[in-house]
Order: C-alpha cells, then sequence, then structure tokens
C-alpha cells in the first residue's frame, strides 16, 4: 500500500475511532476476544430430506448439549437425569406437556429445573464475549437471563438475590416460557457455526422444512450437493432439472413436497400418465422406501397412479436429456443418449456392442423415428410445470437463501469443505474440464462452474442465464462435475435392464486415491492449505457394515455421510455422520438410525452416538487460531497504526460530544 493510501485508509478508520481512547479501547476489547476459547464447529451432510432425524442432531449439537451438562453436574446427577435435562433441552414445550401429568408438586420441579439449566447455560456461554451473548439472548427474558447467569460481584448475598429472581418468575406463572427461552439458548450456544456440506434435497419427506429451519439458524455455510443444485436448476426454469425434481420425487414417494411443500400443481402430470399409461402396470417404477401399497396410508389406487406418474415424467425425462446433450456437444455425454440405441419392436437395447431385453418396452409416447422429441401433451405438461417452478415464491426463497449462503466449495479454519470430489486422473493429477470452450481444473473448475450457477438466476443476458442453466443439469450428471464425480448416471439402466453390471457407477479415481497422502497433499496446497490442513465432504455414503473407515490418509481426509437418508441405512448400517471441531480438537460422530421425536420425548431416547477422536489438539485452541482471530488481529495491527498516527500528528483526533461555546 502507498503511503497516500495509508493515509486515506487510516483517516477512513478515524471515522469508525475518532480519538485515542476509542482506538484503544477497541485493541482492547478485540486482544481480550483472541484469548476466548474457539468455538465449536457442526459439520453436517446428505440430509436428504430427512427432517426429523437432521433436527435432532440440530438440537443435541451431535453430543454438545450432553457434554456441556456432564462438564456441569458430573457425577452429581444420576444418567437418567442427565437423560431428562438433555430432552427437555431439545424439545422442552413437548417434554413439559407430559411432565405436568405426572409430576406432583410442579413449583418445585420448576425451581430444580431452573437452577440446572441456568448453571447448563453459564457453562454454554463461557466462551462467549458478553456483547455476543446479548445478541443470542431471547428478547422477552434477556434482562432477566443476563442476570442469572452473569456474576455480581456488587452483590452481597448472591444466593437470596438469585433465589428472589427465581421464585419471582415462578409466582408469576413464567416459568415455562423461560424454560423454552433457556432451552433454546442453549441449543445456540453449544454450536458456533454450522457448516452443511451439501445435499438438503431428494429422497426424504422434509426438504421444505429444513431448508425453513437453517434460515433462522444464527450462523451457517453451505456447500452445494449435486442433489441442490439440480433442485435450484429446476427454479431456475431449466426443463432437465424440474423433470429430474420430479421424477425422484415420484421415487420416493414424496410428490407431495412439490403440491404440499411448494404449491406445485401435480394434476397436469397425473392427467398425462393415465392418459398415456393407464392400461399398464409400470412395475419397473415402484416407489422405493417405507411408502408402497398399504404402507403410511396409500392405498392401491394411489400407489398406481404413482406409479404412473413415475414413468411418464422418467420418460419426459430421458427426452429432455437428450435433447440437451445433443444442443451441447461441449458436454461430451453422447454416450448417455439411449432412447435411439432402442430396438422398439423387439424390446431391447445396444449398449457397447451387446444386446440387452428390456423389463419394460411399453413407450406409447416415444416416436421411433425421432425418440427425443416430446409430445405435444408432454410439451404442454414441462410448460406448465416450468412456469409453476419459475414462479414459486416458497422455492425461490430457498432458492436464494443457497445462494447466498451456498458456495462450491469454502476453505474455513483450515479446513477445506466441499460436497463431492475433486476430478482427478488415474496419476492424482488435477483432470482438464471444459466449460463452454475453456479448460478448468482445480480450484479454477469450482469458480468457473460457481460462476455459471450463478448467471442462471442472476445475469442480464438470456443466453448466459441459458448456459447457467444447461450447467446445472451437467453438475448433476457429468462425469467430470466434482459433484458427481462416477462414470455415468445409470438411471435408465437401474429402471430397464435385469443385468446388474450395467448399473454399476465407477467412481473418479479421487475416490481410491483418498489414502494417498502426496495426492491430498496436492489437492490441498490447490486451495491454498498445508498438510496440516484437512479435507472435510461428504457424498458417497460410507459402509460402515462392511468395515469402512470415514477418516481416510490418517485422518486428513474426512467423508461424513453415512446415510442420514433412511433409503441407505440398511447398506449403511448406521444413519449419519456428523463431525464436530471444538476448542480440544476434532471429533467424528457416528449415528444410529432415529426412531422418532415422539421417542425422544417419551422414552429420553437421544440418538446414540460413537464418537472418534481425528485430531486431539496440541493445546485448547482460542479464537487467535481460527480465520476471525486472524482478522482480528489485522484490524488490532491497523488500529496500533492509527494510534501512531494520532499521537505523530498525523492525524487529528477529532471532538466527540461536545457542546459549542
Amino acid at each position: 500500500m502507498s503511503e497516500e493510501l495509508d493515509k486515506r485508509y487510516l483517516e477512513r478508520l478515524s471515522e469508525l475511532f475518532p480519538t485515542i481512547a476509542a482506538a484503544s479501547t477497541e485493541i482492547i476489547n478485540l486482544q481480550s476476544i483472541l484469548n476466548l476459547p474457539k468455538g465449536t464447529e457442526h459439520f453436517i451432510t446428505d440430509i436428504h430430506g430427512e427432517y426429523e432425524s437432521f433436527i435432532h442432531v440440530l438440537k443435541n449439537g451431535s453430543g454438545s448439549v450432553k457434554k456441556k451438562i456432564d462438564e456441569v453436574f458430573g457425577r452429581t446427577l444420576s444418567n437418567g437425569d442427565k437423560d431428562a435435562l438433555a430432552t427437555l433441552i431439545y424439545y422442552p414445550r413437548e417434554k413439559m406437556a407430559l411432565i405436568k401429568k405426572t409430576e406432583e408438586d410442579m413449583d418445585d420441579w420448576y425451581k430444580i429445573t431452573l437452577y440446572r439449566l441456568i448453571e447448563v447455560c453459564k457453562q454454554s456461554a463461557s466462551k462467549y464475549t458478553r456483547s455476543k451473548m446479548r445478541k443470542a439472548l431471547p428478547s422477552d427474558f434477556a434482562f432477566v437471563i443476563e442476570e442469572l447467569i452473569t456474576e455480581k460481584p456488587e452483590v452481597l448475598d448472591k444466593e437470596a438475590y438469585y433465589n428472589s429472581i427465581i421464585d419471582t418468575i415462578i409466582e408469576i406463572q413464567k416459568a415455562e416460557d423461560f424454560i423454552i427461552a433457556m432451552s433454546h439458548l442453549i441449543q445456540r450456544m453449544v454450536v458456533d457455526r454450522l457448516h452443511i456440506l451439501g445435499d438438503i434435497y431428494d429422497r426424504g419427506p422434509g426438504p421444505d422444512r429444513i431448508m425453513d429451519r437453517l434460515m433462522t439458524y444464527h450462523s451457517l455455510d453451505i456447500m452445494w450437493g449435486n442433489h441442490d443444485i439440480v433442485w435450484m436448476g429446476a427454479a431456475a426454469g431449466s426443463l432437465q432439472c424440474i423433470a429430474t425434481v420430479l421424477r425422484i420425487s415420484a421415487r420416493y414417494g414424496n410428490l407431495d413436497i412439490l403440491e404440499d411443500g411448494y404449491g406445485i400443481n401435480m394434476l397436469p402430470l397425473a392427467t398425462l400418465a393415465m392418459k398415456y399409461y393407464g392400461t399398464e402396470s409400470s412395475e419397473c417404477f415402484r416407489i422405493k422406501g417405507d411408502h408402497g401399497y398399504g404402507e403410511h396410508g396409500l392405498d392401491k389406487a394411489e400407489d398406481d397412479l404413482n406409479m404412473k406418474m413415475h414413468k411418464a415424467i422418467s420418460i419426459i425425462q430421458f427426452k429432455l436429456e437428450g435433447q440437451l446433450i445433443r444442443k451441447r456437444p461441449e458436454f461430451q455425454m453422447e454416450n448417455r443418449l439411449l432412447l435411439d440405441k432402442i430396438d422398439y419392436e423387439k424390446g431391447t437395447i445396444l449398449l457397447d456392442g451387446k444386446e440387452y431385453p428390456l423389463k419394460d418396452s411399453f413407450f406409447p409416447t416415444i416416436d421411433p423415428l425421432d425418440p427425443y422429441a416430446l409430445t405435444e401433451d408432454e410439451q404442454a405438461v414441462m410448460e406448465r410445470l416450468q412456469s409453476a417452478f419459475m414462479n414459486c415464491e416458497k422455492l425461490h426463497t430457498h432458492m436464494m437463501f443457497l445462494l447466498t449462503k451456498g458456495n462450491l466449495f469454502r476453505v474455513y479454519n483450515n479446513n477445506l469443505l466441499y460436497h463431492g470430489c475433486l476430478p482427478l486422473d488415474e496419476n492424482g493429477e488435477f483432470m482438464d474440464v471444459d466449460v463452454y470452450g475453456e479448460k478448468f481444473s482445480g480450484k479454477a473448475l469450482y469458480e468457473e462452474l460457481e460462476k455459471y450457477v450463478r448467471k442462471a438466476f442472476f445475469a442480464v443476458s438470456e443466453t448466459e442465464r441459458e448456459k447457467g442453466r444447461d450447467i446445472m443439469w451437467w453438475i448433476w450428471s457429468s462425469p467430470k462435475s466434482p459433484l458427481f464425480g462416477k462414470d455415468k448416471m445409470a438411471t435408465f439402466e437401474r429402471y430397464f435392464l435385469e443385468d446388474p453390471e450395467t448399473h454399476v457407477e465407477n467412481k473418479n479415481p479421487y475416490y481410491h486415491l483418498l489414502d494417498d497422502e502426496k495426492v491430498m497433499n496436492h489437492v490441498l496446497a490447490e486451495f491454498g492449505l498445508g498438510e496440516d490442513a484437512h479435507i472435510v465432504n461428504g457424498h458417497v455414503p460410507v459402509m460402515q457394515s462392511s468395515g469402512e473407515n470415514p477418516a481416510k490418509c490418517g485422518g486428513k481426509v474426512l467423508i461424513i455421510d453415512g446415510g442420514f437418508s433412511r433409503a441407505y441405512q440398511a447398506k449403511t448400517g448406521i444413519a449419519g455422520y456428523t463431525l464436530i471441531y471444538n476448542s480440544y480438537g476434532m471429533q467424528l460422530v457416528a449415528h444410529k438410525p432415529f426412531t422418532s421425536t415422539e421417542d425422544a420425548i417419551r422414552k429420553e431416547t437421544d440418538i446414540h452416538s460413537d464418537k472418534i477422536m481425528i485430531m486431539n489438539a496440541p493445546y485448547r485452541l482460542h479464537v487467535r487460531d481460527t480465520d476471525d482471530g486472524r482478522r482480528l488481529m489485522e484490524r488490532i495491527g491497523e488500529l496500533k497504526q492509527l494510534l501512531e498516527a494520532y499521537r505523530s500528528g498525523q492525524i487529528i483526533e477529532k471532538l466527540v460530544n461536545r457542546t459549542p461555546i
């Protein structure tokens, strides 16, 4: 920085800190913050619409609440009392409703519970400045909570002082509201920052509710997953992405997400399905998961209609994808043009020189001479759906939140975060990827793709918006996409071909190089990180039941998708991995399947979690050891320069709160 620019910057800084006293006070304040313990970071990925499981993990901070309770009460409370207190903190309103049915002396219970919550709250707030804590306090009880959880050296009889406050809370019948406020405050204080590493959407029944909750969370960032990208593409108007979103929703019996969650009318698709597939059983398109005939309220007619809608939108998807592959030869995905490889008379398909029989050869909407053309009815349905997706206010509110809080990758506190993989060749070198005529690899590939995602929503040029829409489908399904990372998406083969060899999706070399320290260090260096950093990502379920370890390369790489989605749990053997990074180090947390919120409240059954220590910090980490700490130290340096400028006469102090004579 030149001397002139340096002085100009200091003059601007002096507007914020107009006196030596103001600058000095800020230096003291920032220096004290640097010496506070590092806040807890919570990493979650591949939620896949499992709202109840996600909310429970969010409430318990992957065991962080229980840890605070143990720190406060040690052996002075029984395990049963600790479980009861933890459940109350997670679900205060619901738990108190049950307690009132059996507890004879509620006033006594309120008093005991309030004292316990106050102690847990003190412990949870101990690593924050009073200013930050005040911002977290619920407005209705801010003053009272601050009085109860902060020391008052000027109060001589502290016990009587605190007793009087608690007695008054109970007397004026505000105990329940106060317990709810304290519980929510503890939930907020135990986690300083939440990282979502992708795939909020698809498979499970509640992605819209998850998004609503994330929009109220105090501090978070999101790495986009391939399932999030396809929803973003749908919201931007990509026909291929819209068809994919509908197909996956139908496949998992979750079309009500679109109707009830986002108000998108499914009647046109249902009408089309009955018109063309009404006489056919569509067994290849049976619903996955626990939504089949006779379960969860679905009757045979609903199940049958869902299968027909599932098939109708799948055929539309294959047609639309073929159109885009032909339109964008630079995507290099011609091997996924399959409809023109079908012999419609014989009911077979020719793949890689081998002929396979189709399990289903009823294609009333496909013209063998022009297999990728939509019929007039299909075109009309897609136009209506496109309008619905592009004009759904709630959906666009959620997508704008993803764009505001989200990225394809992030470097945070010496950790590299992304959803899928960094595309590599067999030698561990970064793969060159063509993006609209230019080659990109490594970090530059992520940055270029992210630009186009944002262009789909914000570009002035319709040509650039169209490129953005098209690239989102490419990100969803291309072998060279960092969010997919497989040689093909074998959707067609899984529906129509019996031979399991045709279903295989071979992973990018990244996945079998995860234990190669040289390659992983090369990846970290590409993003400006040293060999002591970590890579944290999800996307591919960790098969714990087969003995797979989520910690790769000696703990340098952490794969934390263990299968939140119920559809994966039979294969993985668990219900998801999460990661906690606090002032003592990093811990992987393996969760057992969540039964229900009702069980958690009534039986006080938390998600059973096994913790695996990945990194013990050599000393307790403080704010000075974080990215925020480094920014604060830069600010302290600038303020010290300002002090020197004041004292040398280079910059003159400003008069503050002076009344003219």
